[in-house]
């Protein structure tokens, strides 16, 4: 098979199967397997379609489609906010979460990061894969780093509706004074941004990643960051 429609076969399977988690095929699949053993059976896919999507990546060819003078250099930029996002949201209880619905019983459920988006750690990854896919600006980037773009950019509309779906009343009350683009809320006045509420151990452990990423690059991912 053609490289690149190999890592293209791949990341579909990689969507399809992320997606199925916020259609209506998962409640039969829970009902059957049990919320345990879906999850856990859904840990595996993820782990083995990414590590497909991988092999496919670092085997097909580089095709430059476009050349932007300095567009190399944005990662730098745009890393410690992406890694800040992850870190932040992964340390925060989150009613979007996964088995974490009970924080919006919580007085507050909407303090912290999720003042900013409702969705951090979505949109830490949408960051990183677009401005790598600019930044890369070849063809195997365009479908690798694309199809970890739509999966967060449209997980984040499809957490919301099964969410509400499922959740009711007090999902709704959280949306209200959330949103799920950044600082969407915090501009239209439904919320304000604490920075001493994200905390500093959030922040610094996501400065702390961009550190350890930006040194370990080359052995990680074979190239350099800059």
């Amino acid at each position: 098979m053609d490289p690149i429609a190999h890592l293209a076969l791949a990341t579909l399977v990689f969507l399809a199967t992320h997606f199925v988690s916020s259609t209506p095929v998962r409640r039969p699949l829970v009902e059957a397997m049990g919320e345990k053993a879906f999850l856990g059976a859904y840990s595996v896919v993820s782990f083995v379609t990414i590590g497909w999507m991988a092999w496919a990546y670092l085997r097909a060819p580089y095709q430059p489609l476009w050349l932007v003078p300095g567009v190399k250099l944005w990662p730098l930029v745009v890393m410690p906010f992406s890694l800040v996002l992850v870190a932040a949201g992964v340390m925060t209880k989150n009613p979007s979460a996964v088995g974490q619905a009970a924080a919006l019983k919580t007085d507050d459920p909407a303090r912290g990061i999720l003042r900013v988006t409702r969705h951090p750690v979505m949109w830490g990854i949408a960051l990183w894969a677009a401005v790598h896919l600019l930044a890369r600006g070849d063809v195997a980037s365009l479908v690798f780093f694309g199809g970890f773009l739509v999966l967060a950019l449209a997980g984040t509309a499809l957490i919301d509706a099964r969410k509400a779906d499922t959740l009711g009343e007090e999902w709704a009350r959280f949306a209200a004074v959330t949103s799920n683009v950044p600082f969407s809320a915090i501009v239209e006045g439904r919320n304000r941004f604490s920075a001493g509420e994200i905390g500093v151990k959030r922040i610094g452990t996501g400065v702390a990643l961009y550190a350890i990423v930006l040194v370990a690059h080359p052995w990680l991912f074979g190239v350099r960051a800059y």
